[in-house]
């Protein structure tokens, strides 16, 4: 063998034994780049047992909403209020807002929030789960 073969074959040997040691110890990798990309994520399954669990107006928090709408969700000088939006939504159209807010852009409300809230963009929450959106959904149609 040359030295070029031992060199794949070790290198090929290491890669085998820490995919199994990756499989084994059951630590998963996120496959959507976030905060800390690269670094290994807690296990899906705990993940998405938590959220399960969490409330509305926890899952808010942890989608920071309130970076930008305000501590009390009642819209800055960088978003509109989230407050009162039973007038414009009702459950499903809120979901369906959350998870893809450009397909709305033509209506008549969001062309003059374009104005007012200039360089500011509400990301798409089409990657989340349907049940967390659900309950932020229910969360902010209940807020007066």
């Amino acid at each position: 063998m040359t030295k070029t073969q031992i060199w794949s074959a070790a290198f090929l040997g290491i890669f085998v034994i820490l995919f199994f040691l990756q499989k084994f110890a059951g630590t998963e990798y996120g496959s959507a780049p976030s905060m800390g990309a690269g670094m290994p994520q807690q296990n899906q399954a705990n993940d998405s047992m938590a959220s399960t669990e969490a409330t509305g107006d926890v899952l808010v928090k942890q989608f920071n909403c309130n970076s930008c709408h305000g501590s009390d969700l009642k819209g800055t000088n960088m978003s509109p209020a989230l407050v009162g939006l039973k007038t414009y939504y009702d459950r499903d159209k809120l979901i369906n807002y959350l998870r893809n807010p450009n397909a709305y852009l033509e209506e008549e409300r969001f062309k003059a929030y374009k104005d007012k809230f200039k360089n500011i963009v509400m990301p798409a929450y089409g990657n989340k789960d349907v049940k967390e959106l659900g309950k932020i959904a229910d969360y902010l149609l209940g807020l007066n």
